[in-house]
């Protein structure tokens, strides 16, 4: 392949984005024209908050503005109604209007972090697939649109194929998620000029369908590009993890435990996700991963600081940093540890250890608790724990605080109020 003329298509190659691309060459001419090419990246609103599995296609959108062209933020309002079958073995749960929209409303702060919007040639923008798909009459979006989707080429698309290859059963409504998707794409085509889909590779059929649905109906070029779908060395999924999703917004994670997630990254994958989750030059990449023994830890933290900086601000970076640095070369309490507050009733009365861990957020359940009591896990202002049920009470606070452990590297607080 000839060298790619277009910054935005050589920098996400270089940096691993890229899996699939419907017309690379095509795509590269349009993207080198010398104007502002608008590009889009859906996300239903399925949570209230993003998790770091949505980084890439975050980033994706950051490189795009940062290399000249204009980002679409789709939210699926209309879409997540219906439920996207990609990737999953069973139905979406069906969410209200209102759980939908208050989903939105926390989605959409993440996005400010790494986005600039305004009304400028390269501003972001965000929009709504609910303000047309809602409109539409249902026998004639069928006359017009339906003609052009073959049943037969829809069951071989992976999500669907999955699905039925296991038996699992895939209801008529998600079977026509596709088909709202690809429309997505005419519309924003027709709206806004978009000439781009993006996502992740579970989006190949949806993102080709509406590339050539386009063509079909309005002759236009239209192109679809999707991204591996990121797993860590161990093959585990990313943004998953014993203790649960890594959410992007701070209300549902501190920024201390969103660095402490990069910092705790394998070793094998620090070079990949400095290029995938940071902005560094990939000179500067190529020297950190290739760091001997031990050293490769420095990496971790480069990581976790250049990541948790994107995410949270420069300041929130440091302090964790600072927090992390303080906790486990010093063994002091930093400040920025995640806390809980608990009555002061309750530590005078004893509060048992396994729903103090449940509490602060160090296990999921009790019964997890219980688990990494017993497995030795467990650590009281830094004594071992032996004992689920041992009480914590007010004489284990200091300077008003009591600290809990779980392993070496998660740590929180007990406050009393």
């Amino acid at each position: 392949m000839t060298a790619l003329r277009s910054d935005f298509l050589a920098t996400v190659t270089a940096r691993g984005f890229v899996h699939q691309c419907t017309d690379t060459e095509g795509l590269d001419a349009a993207l080198s024209a010398g104007r502002p090419r608008l590009a889009y990246i859906g996300f239903d609103c399925t949570a209230d908050s993003l998790h770091v599995g949505s980084l890439v296609p975050i980033m994706l959108l950051r490189w795009l503005q940062k290399t000249g062209h204009k980002p679409i933020v789709l939210m699926g309002g209309g879409t997540t109604k219906v439920g996207d079958p990609s990737g999953k073995d069973e139905a979406r749960k069906l969410l209200s209007d209102a759980d939908i929209a208050r989903n939105m409303a926390g989605i959409k702060t993440v996005f400010a972090k790494y986005l600039s919007f305004g009304d400028g040639p390269t501003d972001a923008v965000m929009v709504n697939n609910d303000d047309w798909l809602s409109g539409l009459q249902y026998i004639p979006f069928l006359r017009e649109y339906g003609t052009h989707f073959s049943v037969n080429r829809m069951l071989s698309f992976e999500s669907v194929k999955l699905r039925l290859e296991r038996e699992q059963p895939l209801s008529f409504l998600e079977f026509n998620y596709m088909i709202l998707q690809a429309y997505d794409f005419v519309e924003l085509a027709r709206r806004m000029d978009c000439i781009l889909q993006m996502g992740g590779s579970d989006q190949w059929g949806n993102i080709v369908n509406g590339v050539e649905l386009g063509r079909r109906v309005d002759g236009r070029e239209l192109y679809g590009l999707t991204s591996p779908l990121i797993t860590t060395a161990s093959g585990a999924k990313m943004g998953k993890t014993a203790q649960g999703a890594i959410w992007l917004n701070e209300d549902r994670l501190s920024a201390y435990d969103y660095w402490q997630f990069w910092r705790n990254t394998e070793d094998a994958d620090v070079g990949r996700f400095l290029r995938l989750f940071t902005e560094l030059p990939i000179a500067e990449i190529e020297r950190l991963e290739t760091l001997p023994g031990a050293e490769i830890n420095d990496a971790k933290k480069v990581l976790a600081f250049e990541a948790t900086r994107l995410c949270h601000g420069a300041a929130a970076a440091e302090a964790a940093a600072e927090t992390a640095r303080r906790t486990f070369e010093e063994g002091a309490l930093g400040d920025a540890l995640p806390s809980v507050a608990v009555p002061l009733a309750e530590l005078q009365a004893g509060l048992p250890a396994f729903e103090a861990f449940r509490r602060a957020g160090l296990a999921t359940s009790n019964g997890d608790a219980k688990r990494l009591i017993k497995g030795g896990g467990a650590r009281v202002n830094d004594a071992a724990v032996s004992d689920e049920t041992q009480p914590i009470t007010a004489a284990d606070l200091k300077d008003g605080v009591v600290k809990l452990s779980a392993g070496k590297k998660r740590h929180a607080l007990l406050r009393a109020e």
